[in-house]
Formats: structure tokens, C-alpha cells, sequence
């Protein structure tokens, strides 16, 4: 690796005393030239004293949650890449120079680990299905170009971390991650990567109903805020099919004796059909609005340099 090129690897970490010193040791040895910084977000077991131990530097975050603990990451750590994986050593770290090297000769913004893995007990059913799901829906919506969006095992640049909001707080990180290269078009990739099963005596922090669910919204609050003349094109939908549905007898009623019998039905079919127009004028103003949001952080992301050409040639061409 070029030594001008500095390399940041960042482990979030809540109680993961058992398996920290080892990815810490493991990414070292893969990649000898990078700085390691963990996180520790109100670790109650002996984290942040193993990652010392295996020469990382310890900082922490007092405001719980993996979003919250990104966030201060992506504030304080200065470097041109940026390797960013969970701390329950599933992820293989032999991946990232080859992660790194893709990202620098492609100059990418984002490279996606996806976990790949036939251990039952390392990918669960549930979390599985609720990856796919989730994945699906942004995709449909955002642009298909990550198949395994809740991945904790990524590559940045500098121009997606210094350009990221990051305004999540748990699990629902990801989500974000991925939200955010997609809006701004940038270039990414994705790459399979191995996964495996957690340590004996590792516990798993993600709680598949709980944080699904938080993830959902997450989604749900990003269409509001990315696209929102859908959003609210559907709540137009939605509220003037009702308000039909309620005014149609009313109309028949109306046509065969001259008489409105139902004044209450009437007004609240009156009110939901107010209610679509103003939705869709709420959608149309939005989405002028979220045109000039977009623009202003496409700028706020081209005013960061990326790596230099030389650089990553010179990345991409030494050997691991």
C-alpha cells in the first residue's frame, strides 16, 4: 500500500470483549499500514482494554446505539479510506486489501461486502429473509446495487464519509449507508465476502423483530424525505379512494330522490378528498425542495477531493 494514502479501519463496539482483540489482530495482519480505531459504546466488559491490548485506539461514545457510534466515527477519524466492519469477528479481513485496492483503482465511493455463508447458525433464517426483504424494497425504490444492504463489512472514501448526514441512531445505520450512495448516484460496488459464525461466548446485539421493525421506519422516513411526491402521491391515492368509496351511495342516494340523507358520511367524504389534494400538493412542493437538498449535497460532495489518481494506482498495483 501507498504510505501517502492513509487507511482508517473503524470497529463499533458494544460488549465485545471476546472477539475484539482477534479482528483487531487479524486486520492488522492484513493490513499492516492502516490505523485501527474502535469505538466503545458503554461496553460493560473489558472491550476497550482488549482492543488497547491489541494496539488499537480506543475512543468512545457515551450515546448508545451502532448509528450513533458511526456518526462520531465519521466526525473524528481523518484518513482517505475507510474500512468499517462490526466487532463479533464474522467477517473475514482477508478481504479488505482486495476491497480497498477495488475501491482505489475503480475510484469508487463505497464497496459492499455481501456475506455469503452456509453455517445456519452465522446467517439466521430470519435475519436472512429480513435482509432480502428490506434489500428489495430499496431497491425497488432507491436503485438496485447492493443485494445485501445490512452488511457491516464496507469500504468509503472520504468524499462519501465527510458527505454522509448520518442521522440514524441503532442498527437502521446501514439502511442510511446505503440510501445515501444511492441518492447521490455515486460509484459503488459489491463484492462477496465470507461469513461465519460468532465465537462461542459472542452475543449477538441485533434483535430481528425490534430492529426490523426500526429499520422499516427507517426506510418508510427515507421515501418520505427522498422521494416525496411518491410518498405522497399515495397517500393522495389512498385518501381519494376512500373518500369515493364513501361518496358513491351518497351520489346514487342523491340521483334517485333529490335528498342527502347522511350529512356526516358526506362531510368526512368532503374532508378526505381536501386531505388527497392537500397531500399532493405537499408532495409537489417536497419534491422541489428535496431536488435543491439533493443538489446541495452532490456539491458538498465534489468540493472533497477524492484520492489521487497516482495514489490509487499505486494502491491497486503493490502487492498484499
Amino acid at each position: 500500500m501507498n504510505e501517502n494514502v492513509k487507511i482508517a479501519v473503524l470497529i463499533p463496539c458494544f460488549n465485545e470483549g471476546v472477539t475484539i482483540h482477534k479482528v483487531i489482530t487479524d486486520f492488522f495482519t492484513a493490513m499492516p499500514e492502516a490505523t485501527v480505531y474502535v469505538f466503545d459504546n458503554n461496553s460493560t466488559d473489558d472491550t476497550a482494554e482488549q482492543a488497547r491490548t491489541a494496539g488499537a485506539i480506543v475512543m468512545t461514545e457515551p450515546l448508545q446505539g451502532k448509528g450513533n457510534v458511526v456518526r462520531r466515527m465519521f466526525a473524528d477519524v481523518d484518513a482517505d479510506i475507510y474500512v468499517l466492519v462490526d466487532g463479533d469477528d464474522t467477517y473475514d479481513a482477508t478481504c479488505a486489501p482486495e476491497m480497498v485496492n477495488l475501491l482505489a483503482q475503480q475510484q469508487l465511493d463505497m464497496v459492499n461486502g455481501a456475506r455469503v455463508t452456509r453455517i445456519k447458525q452465522a446467517y439466521r433464517p430470519g435475519h436472512r429473509f429480513g435482509n432480502i426483504l428490506l434489500s428489495n424494497m430499496v431497491a425497488a425504490i432507491f436503485g438496485r446495487q447492493v443485494s445485501d444492504m445490512l452488511s457491516g463489512f464496507r469500504i468509503f472514501s472520504r468524499r462519501f464519509v465527510k458527505s454522509f448526514p448520518a442521522l440514524s441512531r441503532g442498527f437502521e445505520i446501514e439502511t442510511e449507508l446505503t440510501v445515501h450512495a444511492l441518492e447521490l448516484r455515486m460509484p459503488i460496488t459489491e463484492i462477496d465476502t465470507p461469513y461465519k459464525d460468532r465465537p462461542q461466548g459472542s452475543i449477538s446485539k441485533l434483535r430481528t423483530f425490534s430492529d426490523g421493525l426500526r429499520i422499516f421506519r427507517t426506510i418508510t422516513r427515507l421515501i418520505k424525505e427522498e422521494r416525496p411526491l411518491a410518498f405522497f402521491s399515495l397517500a393522495f391515492v389512498l385518501l381519494a379512494v376512500s373518500s369515493t368509496l364513501l361518496a358513491w351511495p351518497i351520489f346514487l342516494e342523491y340521483s334517485r330522490t333529490g335528498l342527502v340523507p347522511r350529512f356526516p358520511t358526506a362531510i368526512l367524504s368532503t374532508g378526505l378528498m381536501l386531505l388527497a389534494f392537500l397531500s399532493l400538493a405537499a408532495g409537489l412542493i417536497l419534491d422541489t425542495v428535496t431536488q435543491g437538498r439533493r443538489e446541495s449535497k452532490r456539491m458538498w460532495y465534489l468540493s472533497i477531493p477524492p484520492v489521487s489518481t497516482q495514489s490509487a494506482t499505486n494502491i491497486a498495483a503493490t502487492p498484499e
